[in-house]
């Protein structure tokens, strides 16, 4: 089993900024791309930015030029680095991450979720 803990979500006004990390343990034996979620209340799950092994990325057109995303393979963390925030930014943030595992011998590749920080922006 792989565990995602996420932190750094909290209240800020408009025009601040937060950072978010989500670190990965357990039966890791690589981890694939690794992302960040939101889900405002009222709406459905939207992914805001991915990161694969390699540090390519992409990101949602409401965010684009405003988040960052990285990772350190190291530390099986990702991060969230969001400067600028707006209200409408204000959601519960999920990070995900595809896992390989070696289970009994063999390769197992599952996606997991973190259980989500929320995000406040005031204006």
């Amino acid at each position: 089993q792989v565990q995602l803990v996420e932190s750094g979500g909290g209240l800020v006004q408009a025009g601040g900024s937060l950072r978010l990390s989500c670190a990965a343990s357990g039966s890791i034996f690589r981890i694939n791309a690794m992302g960040w979620y939101r889900q405002a209340p009222g709406k459905q799950r939207e992914l805001v930015a991915t990161v694969t092994t390699g540090g390519s990325t992409n990101y949602a057109d409401s965010v684009r030029g405003r988040f960052t995303i990285s990772r350190d393979n190291a530390k099986n963390t990702e991060y969230l680095q969001m400067p600028s925030l707006k209200p409408e930014d204000t959601a519960v943030y999920y990070c995900n991450a595809e896992v390989v595992e070696g289970v009994s011998g063999y390769y197992i590749v599952r996606n997991y979720w973190g259980q989500g920080t929320q995000v406040t922006v005031s204006s």
